[in-house]
């Protein structure tokens, strides 16, 4: 059958066009759509995060951990059913919980959660509003959980705890939601904490707007140091973190808790004093040259009014290439490295600012529509949930060349390949697409899934 159209009236040949088995393109009258290609997915893909998934144990995990206040004595999508079913539609980036209707037939997604349709975008939407505070502990006890079992396939001998906070922006009457001056926008101000080495995303806080970077940092921080304490002792501790953060109270809680940290601080009188004789080397060290770049490094020992004793202070005085006037940069540490390695420790958290921007655009970090404070804060940890198990899967599977690539990359070359499903009486086949052009990496990475096997430590 062809398309037939009628010029005279575009909405009956629109309609008549839909009633048609075929459409015949008038590009090229050689060709032919229908949507008679049987049973197919876009996401096939999917079976290898699914296969990661299964190996690391983490879907049993997931399925047991998280129990919402469920008044209802039986449901057909149970809460764990429904976390998985998030989380694998968040790797495919199906953000919206609309999309489960879209998906409730998938036969990638229906294979892979075991059941013959998926949860609806209103059972979705009730479980998020079932969560509660009690949730939130769940969810930091699983993440503390899944990353034991990753450690036992790498173990880490160095943990670089990253701080910084961010904004998540509201568009409505969000429960805790208020304009941060800082940011200049309506929102949230959650605290995170990455491990800068991995990008492993170790916590994160939802808070309300108006907070500042280091309000409750502390009481955030300690269940880290207490599990990698606790748990790795071996492990060497270290931590960054910009001027928010420059807190006696984190100082403190830092060398109580044998973690070298590099912290920057803003600039006073008293500083730049104690900075004058590193002014005065870079002044004599460009009479001669004052058009190219220059810098100077130092230290010294400085106590501010609210710390309880002397820490050393590293500064950095710097003439930027073309001009006369000088930047003084100040950062609080107790490392015994030489001033320049502090500044250029400190000045590699520049990454922090492309993993927050990954899991803004590659998982929808910043997604929160509720009007509940406490449904968004555990919306939040369902997408930190997706991001790390994600993040282990590039580092713990994919080959090498291809873990430094967005999670939009991996998608594109790896995720959206065509897969057609067909049965027969002991087997489902997922036959994906002949042309696929990353068709070799996708069985190195499956190779490297199998060969998983946890480490002695």
């Amino acid at each position: 059958m062809i398309w037939v159209t009628d010029p005279t009236n575009n909405n009956k040949g629109e309609a008549l066009m839909r009633s048609l088995m075929d459409v015949q393109l008038e590009s090229n009258s050689k060709i032919k759509i229908n949507f008679d290609g049987g049973n197919l997915s876009s996401d096939g893909g999917l079976l290898l995060l699914n296969e990661f998934v299964s190996k690391m144990g983490f879907d049993e995990k997931l399925s047991r951990a998280i129990q919402t206040n469920d008044a209802a004595s039986h449901r057909k999508h149970k809460d764990g059913e429904n976390l998985l079913q998030v989380i694998y539609q968040l790797f495919a980036a199906y953000f919206e919980d609309d999309c489960a209707d879209e998906l409730t037939k998938d036969p990638v997604f229906t294979a892979i959660l075991g059941k013959g349709a998926l949860a609806s975008q209103p059972t979705l939407s009730r479980f998020y509003n079932r969560m509660d505070r009690t949730t939130l502990d769940q969810f930091e006890q699983l993440g503390k959980e899944l990353r034991s079992v990753v450690n036992k396939y790498s173990h880490p001998e160095i943990v670089l705890f990253d701080l910084d906070s961010t904004l998540l922006e509201t568009h409505g009457r969000q429960g805790g939601n208020a304009y941060n001056y800082v940011y200049k926008s309506n929102g949230y101000h959650p605290i995170v904490c990455y491990d800068g080495l991995t990008g492993d995303l170790l916590k994160a806080q939802l808070r309300q707007g108006t907070v500042y970077s280091s309000n409750g940092v502390c009481e955030f921080m300690q269940p880290l140091f207490d599990e990698y304490l606790g748990l790795y002792p071996e492990t060497s501790l270290f931590l960054r973190g910009d001027s928010g953060f420059a807190t006696p109270g984190l100082f403190k809680q830092c060398e109580t808790n044998g973690t070298s940290y590099a912290i920057r601080i803003k600039e006073n009188k008293v500083l730049l004093g104690h900075a004058a004789h590193l002014a005065d080397e870079l002044y004599y060290k460009t009479q001669t040259n004052m058009v190219d770049y220059a810098v100077v490094h130092g230290d010294f020992y400085y106590q501010a009014g609210s710390w309880d004793y002397p820490r050393r202070v590293v500064c950095k005085i710097e003439k930027p290439a073309g001009q006369l006037t000088h930047s003084y940069f100040f950062f609080v540490t107790n490392m015994l490295m030489r001033p320049e390695k502090v500044v250029m420790f400190y000045c590699n958290r520049g990454s922090m600012e492309n993993m927050i921007k990954e899991c803004k655009n590659g998982f929808d970090f910043a997604a929160v529509p509720s009007s509940s404070e406490t449904v968004n804060a555990n919306r939040l940890q369902v997408h930190v949930l997706a991001y790390n198990i994600f993040n282990w899967f590039k580092r713990l599977a994919l080959p090498e060349k291809m873990r430094k690539h967005t999670a939009d990359t991996i998608r594109l070359k790896l995720i959206k390949i065509a897969a057609r499903a067909t049965r027969s009486a002991r087997y489902v086949w997922f036959k994906l697409c002949s042309h696929c052009p990353y068709k070799d990496v996708f069985y190195e990475t499956l190779v490297n899934i199998r060969r998983l096997k946890p480490q002695a430590v």
